[in-house]
């Protein structure tokens, strides 16, 4: 099985009020891995047990509101400020030197971490963006399924999700097991954080320049056919913080369960030079 369901060696953990793989092994350089919207820890399944032997213990989580993570009901606490500042209060709780990573709208949560004085050694942003997401059938789906989540629920939504997926080649290559998966962690979301995330990624400023600002190590990392942010706006993205840029052959807006072992040889090298 491969992407979410990906075998590993890692254990689930509670990191603070938040559910999380941890893989196993001596304290030392930590990897915190933050996922994207409607996602979670395991979106990183691929990556565990490569990061471990790689000489990071890394610790991925479900963000509030994702899976098995509580969240509150006001749909604020779910724009990347405010779980931005959730992610830094983790990190200063966790032993060693950090990398964060965050994948898409985890990218923005992990930046808006740094900018509240996350103590980390470097950042990652893995298929992510300067600001709000673009126009595009992204964007578009957000704006069609916050009337259906607020009228008629998790299950409404999930059906006309499905039925989009279902458009799509690969949904049809996808084993019942990954498709019972999916849909199970969709319908354990916060609906208030489903909404508030999605808010998120239609009205985040860009704050490139406040993290550059920082001076922490950044790199950007984008797989080729990302129909998110676009490669180019990424790109740009990376030259504006002065950070390497690196597109992942073969993969599209998740590299982590598309192509991991290419993404690992990005990722590991700069990370030890981060960690020294």
């Amino acid at each position: 099985m491969t992407g979410q369901l990906t075998p590993h060696g890692a254990e689930k953990v509670r990191a603070g009020d938040l559910a999380a793989l941890r893989t196993p092994g001596p304290a030392g350089a930590c990897a915190l891995l933050v996922p994207g919207y409607t996602g979670s820890k395991e979106d990183f399944a691929p990556l565990l047990d490569g990061l471990a032997a790689g000489g990071f213990r890394a610790v991925a989580i479900d963000l509030p509101g994702q899976f098995e993570s509580p969240g509150p009901d006001d749909e604020a606490a779910y724009l990347p400020s405010a779980l931005g500042v959730v992610v830094a209060k983790l990190v200063e709780n966790l032993d060693g030197p950090v990398v964060l990573l965050g994948h898409s709208y985890g990218g923005l949560v992990a930046r808006a971490a740094v900018l509240a004085g996350a103590p980390v050694a470097g950042l990652t942003l893995l298929d992510s963006g300067p600001g709000e997401l673009p126009d595009g059938a992204r964007r578009q789906a957000l704006g069609a399924g916050e009337p259906v989540l607020r009228t008629s629920g998790l299950d409404a939504v999930y059906r006309v999700r499905e039925q989009v997926s279902a458009r799509s080649p690969l949904w049809a290559t996808l084993p019942g097991e990954m498709k019972d998966f999916l849909r199970m962690r969709f319908l354990a979301s916060s609906p208030a954080g489903l909404l508030g995330m999605a808010q998120g990624l239609r009205t985040e400023p860009d704050r490139v320049a406040e993290l550059a600002a920082t001076g922490v190590p950044t790199l950007v990392v984008a797989g080729e056919r990302d129909d998110a942010w676009s490669v180019d706006s990424q790109r740009d993205m990376a030259s504006r913080l002065g950070a390497p840029f690196h597109v992942i052959p073969g993969a599209a807006h998740s590299p982590n369960t598309e192509n991991p072992a290419a993404l690992l040889r990005v990722l590991l090298p700069a990370w030890r030079e981060w960690v020294g």
